[in-house]
């Protein structure tokens, strides 16, 4: 199977880099122009014609561009390896933007997974892979094209396999809405630890519509507990979780979860004393945390290397 050529933005290079080397090939050179009036322009500096081609972009905002930034500039490359002849062109968005805006809440809302998926088909994009997105179902029925989502179970089953091998453990999903994607790593888990691993799940208490408390999990008293999730972004829903499992009496807690938004006032999460780890994918650099806090606190997981197998899953098909 010939390599595709692999395109990044600065952003998402180093990234990017540690992909290529998983599937045996380096970076394609682009050079981009910025104008007075802030408009970019791109070429390739390999000739793509004839080419699988794959653009390497996580979509999340900041630390030096923003989200939209971050779109326009994947978009552009994409179309323009498009028009000088690339066989297909593959978005790989470790973090896509814009996912959980799936469905409609209140009358008139914009579905912008939607809007989103028509602006890439449009560019000229062939395939999209991104790592688990906030609802898989949505996702791929927003694509008309070929829309894989790479879920990051096993690489977070690796992991926890190693540190817990000796411990008794629970899963927790932090809402029902979860449900189906702790099992998934719990299942990981347990096949990599060779013995059953329980899962939990945490109901709402509500009081006028707003969220009261937890209901406290059964099953984790004196237990390591590990909360599982797709993200983690201003951190109130991980962080009424811990609370309602160290009220169970959970011996350690842990956070999993493969996008680290931590958007503001995640600080009090990876800060308080009840949390005892956060472990996150490399989707999204953890830029807006305090450095000290995070070498204190925060693991951080490579997924080069499955986004590699799905990459090669991709170009397979």
């Amino acid at each position: 199977m010939d390599m595709p050529l692999i395109f990044a933005y600065e952003a998402s290079r180093p990234e990017a880099a540690d992909i290529a080397e998983r599937l045996g090939t380096g970076l394609a050179e682009h050079e981009e122009s910025i104008f007075e009036d802030g408009e970019r322009k791109v070429r390739p500096l390999t000739d793509p014609r004839g080419r699988d081609v794959l653009v390497v972009q996580s979509l999340h905002d900041g630390p030096s561009r923003s989200v939209h930034d971050k779109l326009c500039d994947a978009l552009l490359l994409a179309g323009t390896l498009k028009d000088c002849g690339a066989a297909r062109v593959i978005l790989i968005a470790p973090y896509l933007c814009y996912t959980r805006q799936d469905r409609r809440t209140k009358s008139r809302e914009s579905l912008s997974l939607r809007y989103i998926a028509q602006l890439i088909e449009a560019a000229g994009v062939d395939a999209i892979g991104t790592l688990d997105v906030h609802n898989p179902a949505a996702f791929e029925n927003a694509f008309r094209i070929p829309a894989a989502n790479i879920e990051c179970a096993d690489l977070f089953a690796a992991h926890f396999g190693k540190i817990l091998a000796d411990q008794n453990v629970e899963i927790i999903s932090p809402d029902l809405g979860g449900v189906k994607r702790a099992e998934r790593f719990c299942d990981a888990l347990s096949t990599t630890m060779n013995e059953d691993v329980e899962l939990g799940a945490l109901g709402k208490r509500r009081l006028d519509h707003v969220v009261s408390a937890e209901e406290i999990p059964d099953g984790v008293r004196e237990r390591t507990v590990v909360i599982y999730d797709d993200m983690i972004a201003s951190g109130a829903t991980m962080l009424r979780a811990v609370k309602a499992c160290r009220r169970g009496g959970a011996a350690y807690v842990v956070l999993a979860a493969t996008h680290g938004l931590f958007l503001p006032g995640a600080q009090k999460l990876v800060a308080s004393s009840l949390v005892d780890r956060i472990i996150v994918s490399d989707t999204i650099p953890p830029f807006r945390l305090d450095a000290g806090l995070v070498a204190e606190k925060v693991t951080i997981l490579s997924a080069s290397r499955l986004i590699a197998d799905g990459i090669r899953s991709m170009i397979a098909a």
